[in-house]
């Protein structure tokens, strides 16, 4: 009886650690299949990465820009400038609620990742009155100048027809925006 239990045992340990192998070796041949399917889900091309790019870099931009420009209409005295700020302000925000709606339906979460903006806005908010007006138009001026850099290359390096379609709607603004920026600087100087 003795020999029938020690042989119940043998019988059950050599059971048992076959079904541990078999069962490890069918979980290695499933592993490889599922890490490939984890990596195509979340392979990110560079397509995606310049869209991102777009994306985070514009809606800063505009933040920026907003920023400056609310500044400019309660600092500066200049009617022109104020109105100039305010046509900027609404079109930025216009803008920025497009971008980020069209960032939130991609999955893209924007986020402040560039801070140079704020420099601009403290040198606006110690700026003197007479150079206040200058250093809002030079910092706006550098602020559009960059988004339609932006614009231009998302336009060369993306097929994405929404993208196209808001480069096409915002550009040719921002270019008039810029010309007045521009315009106005002169006058001041």
């Amino acid at each position: 009886m003795n020999k029938i239990h020690h042989l119940k045992t043998i019988f059950f340990k050599v059971f048992f650690l076959s079904a541990i192998i078999i069962c490890s070796s069918s979980c290695k041949r499933i592993n490889p299949i599922e890490k490939s399917l984890k990596n195509q889900s979340f392979a990110i091309n560079e397509k995606e990465k310049t869209e991102v790019f777009f994306f985070i870099s514009t809606a800063n931009l505009s933040k920026g820009i907003i920023s400056k420009s609310q500044i400019a209409q309660q600092k500066s005295s200049d009617v022109i400038v104020k109105q100039l700020s305010q046509r900027i302000e609404f079109r930025e925000t216009q803008l920025l609620n497009e971008i980020t709606r069209m960032a939130n339906r991609k999955l893209i979460v924007i986020t402040e990742i560039n801070a140079m903006h704020k420099i601009d806005l403290y040198n606006l908010t110690d700026a003197k009155t007479n150079d206040f007006n200058d250093i809002y138009l030079n910092a706006t001026k550098e602020a559009l100048d960059d988004q339609i850099e932006l614009f231009e290359s998302i336009s060369r390096e993306t097929n994405d027809k929404k993208i196209l379609e808001l480069v096409l709607r915002y550009l040719p603004e921002q270019y008039k925006l810029l010309r007045e920026t521009e315009r106005l600087r002169k006058q001041n100087v």
